[in-house]
């Protein structure tokens, strides 16, 4: 007998599932899966954009022989979608008799929950309409069935390049490529639900879900790994996901933990400025450099970014050796020389470990450049832009044994135009600039705080310390170390003075003006002192503007 030739099954056609709230850039997307041979299923709104830039598409109504139902609120939760997702090969029978096709590729984005959250004048009633209940069941339906799930539209691309390679894709890649699309697809699933329980909860219930984007060469001590920089996908401009590395070796721990208390410490800076225009001018350049997250240089100049540099190097030379600068202004060959080389003696070269700023020359990396990659640069085009709005306004959450801590993030802002309501002595006009640097530095140092400033710059600054006059005493014998005089400088205290000590050391010094807050049992007896030495006192009440920090 002649032996028949049986024909190859025609390979099935493979089908991709498109459900967006955001429409720019899907027609893109589903044309280049069509050019693939895909067929394409989309709902009701993603149906109507795609077919009238003329694509072959298939409503979702059309497919499970129902339209939307309950004014549009169940519209892809039928079994036509979710039995397309979850089953898997041996199922492939029983969804050929139910007329069900095999969904290979799920391309969904979900109703924008947190925007409406945040909208002015959004009711409990038109968060519940924003809140996507479809999307997120057929990300996880797809999740769960090992589909190709693209719940963000910047994977989209990838996606495509990934489909073109066809059979070159080995079998483990290919799972890699899914499992990595799928954790994805979950964790912004996770975080959108976040959302809604913050929400009805009334913040009792919360949390926090990132995506590592660094790896750090580990944490705060070598056994401490693995670690890294986690990002929430925060549009904020000064996210530390948005510093870009551009010179040197993968950040540590600690780097990113001085960049992010530099942030709150340079952004009080710009901020009590820009509040005081009226009094101060203009924001000026502002560098601030610091150990271990506490500044121990910082200064601001209206005129040259070489003498702000200069000034906050002058303020602890020795503690800056090895520690992290943040500046406001763009570093050149110049301000990157200044940086190593000013006040350093018989031309040795300063260690710095980061430099962070706006952006960097050529000529400045070079100049800065360590053997092995040892000084990082970082830089953020946002940090040119600093004003009152750029003080970091998310909740802070602090990991606790057991739990976390949150409390709302540090906002206030000394207003000199307020000062006369805070006690019977206003500052001096020749000394509320420095008294406002003071400020911003205090109380984004580790509390307790004793901060002094002199002419614009950091002389001296008292931090963690487990009495107040300890704090003073410390500030002045850093700032003497230093060589500075402390004669004519100003102080700021975090908070208020439980005896007359701290301002009796600080008087004996030569300071002569202080800015603290009242609150204490000994004000009157405090008043009284600063009175009798003819020191200027403002006492903000301790409600109002203590500056704890970083406790």
């Amino acid at each position: 007998m002649k032996k028949v030739k049986r024909k190859k099954p025609k390979p099935r056609q493979k089908v991709a599932l498109l459900s967006v709230y955001h429409k720019e850039g899907i027609v893109d997307f589903a044309r280049a899966l069509m050019e693939l041979g895909w067929a394409l299923i989309a709902s009701g709104g993603t149906a109507k954009v795609l077919a009238e830039a003329g694509l072959l598409v298939k409503d979702v109504a059309k497919l499970s022989g129902r339209g939307p139902i309950l004014d549009h609120r169940v519209v892809t939760l039928v079994p036509e979608i979710h039995g397309g997702l979850l089953a898997l090969p041996k199922h492939l029978q029983e969804l050929k008799r139910l007329g069900i096709p095999w969904i290979d590729l799920a391309c969904v984005d979900l109703y924008p929950l947190e925007a409406e959250v945040n909208r002015p004048g959004a009711t409990r009633e038109s968060v519940i309409e924003k809140t996507d209940i479809g999307g997120p069941t057929m990300l996880r339906a797809g999740a769960k069935g090992r589909r190709i799930v693209v719940a963000d539209p910047a994977d989209r691309p990838k996606v495509i390049e990934f489909l073109k390679k066809g059979k070159e894709v080995v079998a483990w890649h290919t799972e890699e490529f899914i499992t990595e699309l799928a954790a994805k697809a979950e964790g912004i699933v996770t975080a959108y639900t976040l959302v809604s329980a913050r929400y009805h909860s009334d913040g009792a219930i919360d949390g926090m879900v990132g995506t590592e984007v660094r790896r750090c060469k580990y944490g705060e001590n070598p056994w401490q790994n693995p670690a890294g920089l986690y990002s929430v996908g925060s549009n904020d401009p000064l996210a530390l996901d948005k510093f870009e590395l551009i010179e040197g070796t993968d950040p540590s721990f600690i780097n990113y933990t001085d960049i992010d208390r530099l942030l709150q410490t340079v952004t009080h800076i710009a901020a009590v400025f820009a509040v005081n225009s009226d009094v101060l001018g203009a924001v000026p350049y502002i560098a601030v450099g610091v150990k271990h997250g506490n500044a121990c240089g910082a200064a601001v100049s209206y005129d040259y970014r070489t003498e702000a540099i200069e000034r906050m190097l002058s303020g602890d030379p020795r503690a800056i050796f090895g520690g992290v600068v943040m500046t406001t202004f763009s570093i050149g060959e110049l301000e990157a020389k200044t940086l190593l080389y000013a006040l350093t003696t018989g031309g040795q070269r300063r260690l710095l470990d980061c430099v962070i700023a706006p952006s960097f020359t050529e000529a400045a990396k070079d100049v800065l450049a360590r053997k092995g990659g040892k000084c990082r640069l970082f830089a953020n085009a946002a940090l040119a832009k600093l004003t009152s709005d750029s003080l970091d306004s998310s909740t802070r959450l602090r990991q606790v044994r057991g739990g976390f801590l949150r409390q709302p993030n540090y906002q206030f802002i000394l207003r000199a135009t307020r000062w006369d309501q805070y006690g019977e002595l206003a500052p001096l006009q020749s000394r509320r600039a420095d008294l406002l640097l003071a400020w911003a530095i205090g109380s984004t140092s580790t509390s307790n705080t004793i901060t002094l400033v002199r002419s614009g710059r950091l002389i001296g600054n008292g931090v963690g310390q487990q009495d107040r006059v300890g704090a003073a005493q410390l500030a002045i014998r850093r700032a003497t170390e230093a060589g500075h005089a402390t004669a004519e400088a100003v102080a700021y205290s975090d908070s208020f003075f439980p005896f007359v000590d701290g301002p009796a050391a600080l008087a004996e010094a030569g300071i002569t003006a202080i800015l603290a807050s009242s609150g204490s049992v000994k004000d009157e007896e405090v008043k009284a002192f600063c009175k009798g030495k003819g020191v200027t006192l403002c006492l903000i009440p301790d409600t109002t503007g203590r500056g704890f920090f970083g406790h």
